[in-house]
């Protein structure tokens, strides 16, 4: 039997609170909010063309000069920004609906790094294709990082894991991309200005040709709505009432990665619109009933992405002179504010802690544990070795022996001069960065923080750019201080935050993935707006090149690492019981608060003077401290000199490769570890899913 409701009840529903009305009406003033700052955006630009002049330009009745600004430069980034925010907020919630997890979004599941790694092969390549060849590419990018991610992240489970896993991809994908960028400059030149995202436009082309893409994707979203409602309530449940479950999980994914592509194609990476966009959404769905179902959440995901991009844009160059904001991506803007919510969201979210057991692990013997500090030291100076004597030039022990005494050649000894500071800045970087990624991991019991997942290297690295891009002539003790400040500025606000419920949880990591994405825009702003000479030289820094170092550049880390040890041996009991739990030194009369801010700021100490003698250099101090426990136990009096030989071995042995394996030309040591540490990190995350 059918039941059918009365034309007055269904009147009576319809303009209930809650209902088809209230939806109509908030939808309504969304598309006024859309029209108005579209309206405020194309009367905004660098030339004298105001309000009225776009008026009669949109009339035919405006100066020649004046109609082709309007119709070759504001009408097409305005369009752009409404078609991109659109395919942003709309594959965000896509996202959020099928994974049933309010953190997924483009930048989260790395779909955005991969489409801009897509894109930097092409352009390396030297291969010219069209508009809609590359956004096919850009789509294949897309989709293979969100498959990785979403691999590791089951639908409903780890909300924090997801954005941590879509954190480290989106950092190995990056660090492949500036690669390329480093290795060859002119084929991509401007490609690191475009990758910040930015709406400007020359003409209509590009908005024609990838409209259809993007109508296609939010067809195929709104066609496969009422498969994806059944998924929110559960995978077996939606199954009993014969919903194909892989199939329309797979539909969304693949259409929302299509968006993304297809955004990121035409505008470049704009970040955290598809996260922002449905979390603004997501308070209205709770007073909108309708706004609960897909098929008209999605339009409104489409109106507040568009508001997002759009609103950023007018306030740029609200804010900035207009000269000044033809420079600034729009993008930088965007992420500034992903960037906030992201914190904001940490500290409110109930964190259960981290996932996983504690590692379990043999404890050597004292003759294996000198065995292997022993085979360690041979290998750190084996790394030295090789790192002095092999580059664009081989050289042989005697020249290294005529060097040290002078009586070298002037072209071995010019060679010696540049390579031997260094190889001395890789090597005490990576000692430095494996000593505080210990220290942390210690203090905060957590075995995925580190300085670069923290926000502390990124800090370090925005206090080092801001310094190297405003006085080129600091020298290397000013470039430390700067790295310094920011530092410990990003590190109270991490630990300030995270701080509620302790450090052990998943609540510190996520607030320094936050707070890192802010220092990176910032860092972006920096390097976009300097000349191009500061701008590369602050691109090769950020990539964790030694090139250019001097011996008195490594003095500061070399004072920081001897000032951590002392501190790290001298106090290693006190390491090993706050490593334990909160109650232990407290029954030991132990008093935890001091000794875990002082072991905190020896380690932001050692994360600053590494970037600053090395640049950014990431993971580190996630894989030297797990290797050293790995081998040595838990005992700090072993743990300590095994992770800093280890450290500075695997720096080392980065800096040599990126010097050697495509010589001439240089690769940071910064982008190999990232290389090398982005699967160790998902690797960590794999096993702490199985072990929970």
């Amino acid at each position: 039997m059918t039941l059918t409701a009365s034309p007055a009840a269904t009147s009576e529903a319809a303009s209930a609170p809650g209902g088809r009305a209230a939806a109509a009406a908030v939808t309504a003033v969304l598309v006024l909010l859309v029209a108005a700052l579209a309206v405020a955006d194309i009367t905004q630009g660098t030339a004298a063309v105001g309000p009225a002049e776009v008026w009669k330009a949109l009339t035919a009745h405006a100066d020649p000069a004046d109609a082709s600004v309007v119709i070759a430069s504001r009408l097409p980034r305005m369009t752009a920004g409404l078609l991109v925010g659109a395919a942003l907020g709309t594959a965000g919630a896509a996202l959020q609906t099928v994974s049933r997890n309010p953190l997924a979004a483009p930048d989260t599941l790395a779909v955005n790094a991969g489409s801009y790694l897509a894109l930097g092969l092409l352009a390396a390549t030297g291969i010219s294709v069209p508009l809609l060849a590359s956004s096919g590419a850009a789509f294949a990018g897309a989709l293979g990082a969100a498959a990785v991610v979403l691999a590791l992240s089951g639908p409903g489970t780890g909300t924090v894991r997801l954005v941590l896993a879509g954190s480290a991809l989106t950092l190995g994908l990056s660090a492949v991309t500036e690669g390329l960028l480093l290795l060859f400059p002119e084929r991509t030149q401007g490609l690191y200005a475009w990758s910040q995202g930015s709406i400007a436009q020359n003409g209509f082309g590009g908005v024609v040709q990838l409209a259809p893409v993007v109508l296609a994707g939010l067809v195929g979203l709104l066609s496969a709505a009422r498969r994806t409602d059944a998924l929110a309530l559960g995978d077996e449940a939606a199954r009993s009432i014969g919903v194909p479950v892989r199939a329309t999980r797979t539909t969304a994914v693949m259409c929302a990665a299509l968006l993304s592509a297809a955004a990121v194609t035409l505008a470049g990476p704009l970040g955290f619109v598809g996260l922002c966009a449905p979390a603004l959404v997501r308070p209205l769905a709770r007073r909108v009933r309708p706004f609960t179902r897909v098929r008209a959440g999605l339009p409104v995901a489409a109106l507040a992405g568009a508001a997002l991009v759009l609103g950023s844009d007018v306030l740029l160059r609200a804010l900035v002179s207009a000269e000044d904001a033809v420079a600034v991506p729009t993008g930088v803007v965007t992420s500034l504010l992903g960037a906030l919510f992201l914190v904001v969201t940490a500290v409110r979210l109930r964190d259960p802690g981290a996932d996983g057991t504690a590692e379990r692990m043999r404890v050597p013997s004292r003759t294996v544990f000198l065995a292997t500090t022993g085979a360690l030291c041979a290998l750190l100076a084996a790394v030295v070795v090789a790192g002095v004597l092999l580059g664009d030039t081989v050289l042989l022990l005697g020249d290294v022996a005529n060097w040290v005494q002078g009586r070298a050649a002037r072209s071995v000894s010019f060679v010696l001069d540049t390579r031997v500071p260094r190889v001395l800045a890789a090597v005490l970087a990576g000692a430095a960065l494996a000593l505080a990624g210990t220290l942390v991991q210690a203090v905060t019991r957590n075995p995925l923080a580190e300085p670069g997942t923290l926000g502390v290297s990124g800090g370090a690295a925005l206090g080092a750019v801001l310094c190297v891009t405003t006085v080129p002539a600091a020298g290397s003790w000013g470039v430390a201080g700067a790295a310094f400040a920011g530092a410990a500025g990003a590190a109270v606000v991490v630990f300030g935050l995270a701080a509620r419920g302790g450090f052990a949880g998943h609540r510190l990591v996520l607030v320094g993935v936050g707070v890192s994405t802010a220092t990176s825009a910032l860092v972006s702003l920096l390097i976009v707006v300097t000349d191009p000479f500061n701008a590369t030289k602050a691109l090769t820094w950020l990539s964790g090149s030694t090139y250019g170092r001097t011996l008195p550049d490594s003095l500061p880390v070399a004072a920081a690492l001897l000032i951590g040890l002392v501190v790290a041996t001298a106090r290693r009991t006190e390491l090993d019981l706050v490593s334990l739990d909160e109650d232990t030194p407290r029954l030991l009369g132990l008093r935890p608060a001091p000794a875990r801010l002082l072991f905190l700021a020896v380690g932001v100490l050692l994360s600053a003077t590494a970037v600053a003698a090395a640049g950014t250099i990431g993971f580190v101090g996630l894989i030297a401290p797990h290797a050293a426990r790995a081998l040595a136990g838990r005992r700090h009096v072993r743990v300590l000199p095994v992770a800093v030989l280890l450290g500075g071995a695997l720096v080392g042995t980065a800096d040599l490769v990126g010097r050697t394996a495509i010589a001439p030309a240089q690769l940071g040591a910064g982008l190999t570890t990232a290389v090398i540490g982005t699967p160790y990190f998902l690797y960590l995350l794999v096993r702490a899913r199985g072990s929970g």
